[in-house]
């Protein structure tokens, strides 16, 4: 059995702010700071020798991946991959959560976030380009998404890069965000569309899960 170990982003400066965030690029907060090195001391007290590890290609993944390998004292690069990046919340992006429930409706705004095939209010297109250097493979132009959409990009990942990886024998270490890993989790355990919009994943907390010889998840546990 190989160990994949996931693990959510730091608390995020909008995460403090409690701020919609998506595909923004924000840093993390001094305490996301903390909550990466605190992760980084408990991956080593568990004695994890990690191959590899992947990254979003957003800042505070980055970060949180950088400062796990610091505690860790790895030599490793980070790969960075757009489709490890949180859902994108459309027009929602830096809008504060409870500001919009005020507008909005509480229940509204809970669709919004956590139902799963519901997407959010779309940024105009003028306002959606996406940064070419994150791959050739990553939309142009994207104006928001739901979870069924962020499962749907995130699977190829895993099918067709972190997969071979742990059948050839690696540890690998994925940094990422909160609704990536859940479409991860939901394709790993097979988890229904209604249960995995409960699955809450705290920032800074590893979550190691053991993968048999044949790439399937056998069971997770969450590193508090």
């Amino acid at each position: 059995m190989q160990n994949l170990v996931l693990i959510r982003h730091g608390q995020s400066v909008w995460n403090k702010e409690n701020r919609f965030t998506g595909w923004t690029n924000v840093d993390l907060s001094e305490q996301g700071r903390q909550e990466a090195a605190n992760a980084g001391v408990k991956l080593s007290e568990l004695g994890l020798n990690f191959n590899i590890i992947y990254t979003s290609v957003l800042d505070r993944a980055i970060q949180t991946a950088t400062i796990i390998k610091e505690k860790m004292s790895l030599e490793l690069p980070l790969l960075k991959h757009w489709r490890l990046n949180e859902r994108h919340y459309g027009a929602l992006q830096g809008l504060n959560k409870q500001e919009t429930a005020d507008k909005h409706g509480a229940d509204q705004v809970l669709v919004w976030r956590r139902s799963y095939n519901t997407r959010p209010p779309l940024l105009d297109e003028a306002d959606a380009a996406v940064p070419a250097e994150w791959g050739a493979d990553c939309p142009r132009i994207l104006r928001g998404e739901s979870l069924e959409d962020c499962v749907e990009r995130v699977i190829p990942f895993w099918t067709e890069e972190v997969c071979p990886q742990l059948k050839a024998g690696a540890t690998v270490l994925i940094a990422a965000h909160g609704n990536s890993l859940r479409g991860l989790m939901k394709h790993l355990f097979e988890i229904s569309d209604e249960e995995i919009v409960k699955l809450e994943i705290a920032t800074g907390t590893p979550i190691v899960c053991e993968i048999d010889e044949s790439g399937k998840a056998l069971n997770y546990k969450v590193i508090s």
